[in-house]
């Protein structure tokens, strides 16, 4: 009887045993995942419109810039470099992070003419149309700023509705986003389930843009 009873006991402990494996292992590889590869954010205002949406809800990869290289046109979650929230607090993430698109790497000229006229890299212009907002300027003033080694220069598609980089040339890095503030590039949206799709980098539209001269 005795040795029944601590077969029993025995069974007892190796269920119990069996159900923490089997439940505790996918909880910590979620967790892996959460705290090392994706990151999740709802978006709050209208400074990526068309491409996200107010209340859009985005999955970002962590291995960008961590792995692997940024590239012009990535979508980029940053944290705030220099106050830009106290111009655009409609756009913060939460966590003080704001979302944008990188348009110019260490080392890029990046420059308008003014209303009317396309967004120059290294003096070649650039067809924005693929992900730029209808209707709106891709800048509706002049500016010409050479980014520096370590940052990027990152502007929203809703031109209009965007106190990027170029709004902050006054602040500590002259407007541009330190590489090291960069926490992730937009892979995808998942909320709504009628805006679920993939957030394309449009690596295409900076083709034919040479790289840039000695970053100062």
């Amino acid at each position: 009887m005795r040795h029944a009873k601590e077969e029993n006991n025995s069974g007892d402990s190796f269920g119990l045993r069996d159900t923490l494996v089997w439940c505790g292992i996918p909880i910590i590889i979620v967790l892996l995942i959460r705290i090392f590869l994706l990151g999740f954010y709802v978006i709050p205002s209208g400074s990526m419109m068309n491409t996200i949406e107010p209340g859009d809800r985005v999955i970002t990869s962590k291995l960008t810039p961590k792995v692997f290289d940024l590239k012009r046109g990535d979508v980029v979650v940053f944290k705030d470099p220099d106050h830009w929230l106290r111009q655009e607090d409609s756009s913060k993430l939460g966590g003080d992070y704001l979302i944008k698109r990188l348009i110019g790497l260490p080392g890029d000229t990046v420059a308008c003419e003014g209303p009317g006229k396309p967004i120059t890299i290294n003096g070649v212009a650039i067809d924005e149309s693929a992900y730029i907002r209808p209707d709106v300027d891709p800048s509706s003033f002049a500016f010409n700023v050479t980014v520096t080694e370590g940052h990027v220069f990152v502007m929203g598609d809703n031109r209009a509705n965007s106190a990027d980089s170029r709004y902050h040339q006054g602040d500590s890095s002259h407007g541009l986003v330190p590489i090291s503030d960069v926490v992730g590039v937009g892979l995808a949206k998942y909320w709504p389930l009628n805006r679920i799709g993939g957030l394309d980098a449009h690596h295409e539209v900076f083709a034919d843009v040479p790289e840039g001269g000695s970053a100062a």
